[in-house]
Parts: structure tokens; sequence; C-alpha cells
């Protein structure tokens, strides 16, 4: 069996050699290798040798190293008789089989490394999907360094002609099967979508961060979970959701999701959208990095730039940096929360910040609830239901034929309390604020969704509505959001409206179409000189 040959199988058991190319605007560790050695150590490799490493402007065309480079990586493949060359870079087709034929092994890079490790970690069948399914997309432009039996196919009865190339026939299943592939996982984001939206009566926080920052273990120490926690990069790849009991809050459900890398592959990250459903659709994001890791600021950056390539870099977020118990010196803390003023420092190991870590969790989920006192008729039972259902009712009072709930509501399930008949709503917190521009976004994100999800049953945007939905922005809805009838302002108000469950029917009766028009109808018209301001981080 040649190199070729052996091509699909793991990297596992194997004796490996890291390289690495570092260019100007690449950040060094003091162990250039640290990171690549660990994935190779993750991935169940034996590595030989310090490695290589080279500085260079830019990359050589045909091996990516250098000459005299590559003749000291021929030389230690020799002496410790390796199996495969592991880089921490990505390389294109024609490099990596160049540099196999020098070689004369397998040579694997950044990202394959990274997908091999997905592919021995994936349990559910969620994460095999999304693993195949990146795996294939990064192999098809590869297809021909991955076959030796390029001689064309033998024509037989019936089949006359000059046949057709091994390599054509395997483009053309690998590209079937990404479209099976595809469609599975649209199936498996719809169940998700419907899984997550039915605990939406629930607050829910999940958990982000880079790689072995230590989230598994922050879970196990909140929730009691005992999901899988391990020292090396990629333990959890999967989703675990529990309920985490929050001090002078209540119950929320906690996500762990899988961890971020520098570099994470795209193939990997669209395979994945799924899977990361939790963190799109969660209340809090609690990002947590290794307060303890040299690199953590590049880790940090690196976290941000994958939850913005996911559209949910607008959440609103807590950095949680942990490991601190493992931090040398007090000043090296210092240096990161002069930095990041509003992080919380804590140690997963040994509990330490987690007082304050709860608080600062209550603190952002209570600027999305209501402390409301609802003064209602008695014999409402609809609206009453609906506070339970939406909320956490925390008294009633029943007074001749009045009815006084003292109730926590989310503020995104305000609109139908606020427009219900009969009803006097005093905020006990202040104010009731103007919810125009926050219902103007989850308004088009609903849209989106379900035109997403008609979409895949075969219905086209074309069919329902003409213009592409994309046109319209988050910025330009937010701009006209005073268009919508203000949200009260008084800390009570008294309003006739349809039932508040008939209203909430209705709202889930409309169509696609209709509520792209009637949001369109709101936004402004082109070259008519009105800016919409910026949408901010939150």
């Amino acid at each position: 069996m040649t190199f070729r040959d052996d091509r699909k199988q793991s990297v596992a058991q194997e004796t490996a050699v890291l390289a690495r190319v570092i260019f100007p605007e690449d950040f060094v560790e003091d162990d250039p290798l640290e990171e690549v050695r660990g994935l190779a150590e993750t991935a169940g490799t034996v590595v030989a040798g310090a490695g290589v490493t080279q500085r260079r402007e830019k990359p050589d065309v045909s091996t990516f190293v250098g000459k005299g480079k590559l003749a000291e990586l021929k030389r230690i493949v020799s002496d410790h008789d390796a199996d495969v060359v592991l880089f921490d870079n990505n390389l294109g087709p024609a490099q990596t089989r160049n540099l196999e034929q020098e070689l004369k092994v397998k040579v694997i890079d950044r990202t394959e490394l990274i997908l091999d490790i997905f592919a021995t970690h994936a349990q559910t069948y969620e994460a095999r999907l999304a693993v195949e399914l990146a795996q294939l997309e990064y192999s098809l432009p590869r297809l021909k360094r991955m076959w030796t039996h390029l001689s064309r196919m033998k024509a037989g009865v019936g089949t006359r002609g000059p046949g057709e190339k091994q390599l054509e026939e395997d483009r053309r299943l690998v590209e079937k099967r990404i479209a099976d592939l595809k469609r599975d996982l649209q199936s498996v984001e719809r169940r998700r979508e419907r899984m997550v939206e039915g605990r939406s009566g629930t607050p829910t926080v999940s958990l982000v961060g880079y790689t072995n920052a230590g989230k598994s273990t922050l879970m196990n120490a909140l929730t009691d979970a005992n999901v899988y926690a391990a020292n090396k990069l990629f333990a959890t790849i999967g989703t675990r959701t529990r309920r985490w009991k929050l001090p002078n809050w209540g119950p929320v459900l906690l996500s762990d999701t899988v961890g971020f890398i520098r570099d994470l592959p795209h193939q990997l990250i669209a395979s994945f959208k799924a899977t990361l459903e939790e963190a799109r659709q969660a209340d809090l994001l609690l990002h947590v990095a290794d307060a303890s890791n040299p690199n953590v600021f590049n880790q940090i950056t690196a976290v941000y730039d994958v939850l913005s390539e996911l559209e949910i870099s607008e959440k609103d977020a807590l950095l949680v940096l942990n490991k601190v118990d493992r931090m040398e010196s007090r000043e090296t803390l210092n240096a990161i929360l002069e930095r990041y003023p509003s992080a919380i420092s804590i140690s997963a190991a040994t509990g330490e910040g987690f007082a304050r870590l709860t608080h600062a969790v209550s603190d952002h989920l209570s600027r999305h609830f209501l402390d409301l006192e609802v003064d209602m008729f008695a014999g409402n039972g609809k609206l009453q239901a609906y506070l339970a259902d939406r909320g956490e009712v925390l008294s009633t009072r029943i007074e001749d034929d009045r009815a006084l709930v003292h109730c926590k509501l989310p503020a995104r399930y305000f609109g139908p309390l606020r427009d219900a008949e009969d009803v006097k709503v005093t905020c006990k917190s202040g104010s009731l604020p103007d919810f125009s521009a926050e219902q103007d976004r989850r308004d088009l994100r609903d849209l989106r969704r379900r035109l997403r999800r008609e979409n895949a049953e075969g219905i086209s945007e074309g069919e329902m509505v003409e213009g592409d939905e994309a046109s319209i922005s988050i910025d330009e809805l937010a701009a006209n959001g005073q268009s919508r009838d203000g949200a009260a302002n008084d800390s009570s108000s008294t309003t006739d409206a349809p039932d508040p469950a008939e209203v909430e029917a209705e709202d889930s009766s409309r169509s696609g179409a209709w509520q792209l028009d009637r949001l369109k109808s709101r936004s402004p018209a082109p070259g008519d000189g009105r800016a919409a301001p910026g949408d901010g981080r939150s």
C-alpha cells in the first residue's frame, strides 16, 4: 500500500513530524508548534522530533516551504521513519501533492487534521453528518491526488465510446453525496430550531469559547451535568443542555457547545450551524477564555471572528476568564482585565469567582425581563395562563372581581400583554422600554427562518413575493422602528386590543409573504436620503 492509497485512513497511531511556516502577520507563541502539537496528540499520533519552522514573507508556490527546509523535512522523516507530516498551515491541493512526491509520506494540513479529529470524536447522528459533509467539501478539489487508478473505464456492449475517467465518476458521486448531506442537515437544522424555540419560556445561556478553555468543566461545576471533560483540544464537539439553578433568579438552561479554534475550517463552520443553534437562540453567551494561556488575546479575537461568521456576534455576551488558579502572577490577569474590564475571572476547577459569575449572569438576564404587576379581570383565565406559561408568576391576589398578578416576564412576550383589553400594567422596576427596534429585529429574524424553511420544502421566494428578502437590512428596520405603535413609557397603561391568545394565534398564522410586504413597506424608499444608524455590538 502506498501513501496515496492510505489517504482515507485516520492519522491515529502514526508517527508524525510537525511543520509550520510563519508569516509576518502571524502571532508567534513561545513554542510556535504548541497548538499543532496539541491537535496531533488529540488525533492520536506520536509526535517525533522537535519539528520544523520557517519564517517567510510568502509561501513557496510549489512546495509551501523553501528548498532548504524541504531537505530538512526529508531528513527528519527518514531519521524517525515517520508516516505523516502535519502542517500548521492550510495547503493548496498542488502543494500537498508536490510535498508528498518529495517526502514519500502523507502530508496533512491544518484543516484536514481538524477534520480528522472531528471525525474521530463525532458521536451523534447530527455531528457525523456535519463532519462527513465538511470532509467531502474539503476533499472534492483534491480528488486527483487521492487516486492512482485514473485509466479510462472499459466500454462494453451498448456503451461504445471512450468511456469515462474514474476521477470524473468519483467527483460525480461525491457531489451527489454532498447534496444528500446538505438536505439531511437542513432537516436536522429545522428540527433543532423547533426544539430550541420550544424552550422559549425558559431563559437560555450558552457556553462558547476557544477549544480547551474549560467550558465542559465549568458546566459540570455549575450543573452537575457529568459531561465528558478532558485537558485536550476538541474534547467536546456536540451540544449538551442542562438545567442550571441560578441563585436569586431561578432555573435557566445552560448549553455547552463545540469549541472554536484559530483558522477554523469554513466547511466545518457551515456544517455545524445546526449544532450551534443553541448559541444562536441563547439569551446570553458566556464566552469562556483560558486566562492562563499566553495567547489568550488572540484566542478571544478568534472566537469573536467565528461568532461573526455565524451571524451571532450581536448577542449579549459575558467574557469569563477561566483557569485563574493556573496563572503564575496577578499582573498577567490585571493586564487582561485592563483590556476587558467587564470580564469575570473564575476557576472552574476550584469554584473561585462563581458568586460574581452568577450575579453577573442574573444581572444580564434581568435586562431582558420585566418585573410587572398586572391588574386584570379575575375571570380572564387566558391572560393568567399566558403569564404563567411565558413568565414566572410570583404572587396572585384577588380583590372583588379584579386579579392582581405579580410576575417576571421576558420582554419579548410583552406585546400581547400591552395590547390586552381591560388590563393595567405597572412595571415595578421602572418604566416600560420602547421595544420597537428590537421587535423589528425579531420580526426579520423570524421571517428569514420561515423563508428558509419554506424554501427547503420546495417553495421558492420568487413564488411568494417579488424581490429579495435579504435586501431588507436590520439597520433600515431599526431606523424606522418609530413607525410602530410605541410601547408604553409610563409605568402603567390601559389599552383596548384583542385577547392575547387570539393575537398570538393570529401572529402564528401569518404567511411569510405577508410579513415580508409589511416589513418592506416600512423600510426607507431608495434614494430618499435617510441614513440608517449603525447597529453596534451589544
